[in-house]
């Protein structure tokens, strides 16, 4: 079961509460996992750091407009010389890139859970990537913020940002519309129906895993 899988988030409902942020992934039960629009290419090692700042951790996610703050700096930590291309322009609050391309150990650093909230809160949907750090990973899940895709394909030295793509999570496939041509994705299994709730609590609570008053 996914909670014995992941130990760590079925011990933290009471954190996970006190964390509670103000919007998730958009998707109707039963609706297909399908997300399509502008990809922001990034390359190896992405971390914490680089996605959101330690300065901006102050920033209190339950609070609506300190949610839309945080999602407005997200990725800022990123170098100027190899990402001229900011994820959300100065002075918008969201980015025109629901889907983030990623290579190996995305969100690597620390564990701080604003990492994939900040990037929830500024649009994202998904992130395709060749693998994750283990803590972000899990944290996506926890949060409910975004869909953690890992593929085989070095997308990053084939996408360009503002590629235009869909990423199928059904059919476990990304199209690029520039060109026609397919990735493989692999399966977002268990960790999807708990994103698609909105994060690990929620979808505890839905499954009668936990009481709330």
């Amino acid at each position: 079961m996914l909670l014995q899988r992941w130990p760590v988030l079925a011990a933290r409902p009471s954190r996970r509460a006190a964390v509670c942020v103000q919007a998730k992934v958009s998707r109707s039960e039963g609706e297909p996992r399908v997300i399509r629009g502008k990809c922001f290419v990034t390359r190896d090692n992405i971390d914490t750091d680089q996605i959101i700042p330690a300065e901006y951790l102050t920033l209190v996610p339950s609070k609506p407009e300190e949610y839309e703050k945080l999602g407005s700096y997200a990725l800022i930590g990123l170098p100027d010389d190899l990402y001229p291309e900011r994820y959300v322009k100065e002075g918008e609050m969201k980015t025109e890139y629901p889907v983030i391309i990623g290579g190996q150990n995305f969100g690597c650093g620390s564990s701080r859970e604003h990492a994939p909230v900040s990037l929830g809160a500024a649009g994202a949907k998904v992130c395709v990537a060749e693998s994750y750090a283990r803590i972000f990973f899990r944290n996506c899940i926890a949060t409910g913020e975004l869909y953690p895709c890992e593929t085989g394909a070095r997308l990053c030295d084939v996408l360009k940002t503002g590629t235009e793509v869909t990423v199928d999570m059904d059919k476990n496939v990304l199209t690029d519309h520039s060109t026609g041509k397919t990735y493989p994705l692999q399966e977002i299994g268990e960790a999807g129906p708990v994103i698609d709730a909105g994060g690990i609590f929620e979808y505890a609570r839905r499954q009668g895993m936990i009481k709330v008053a």
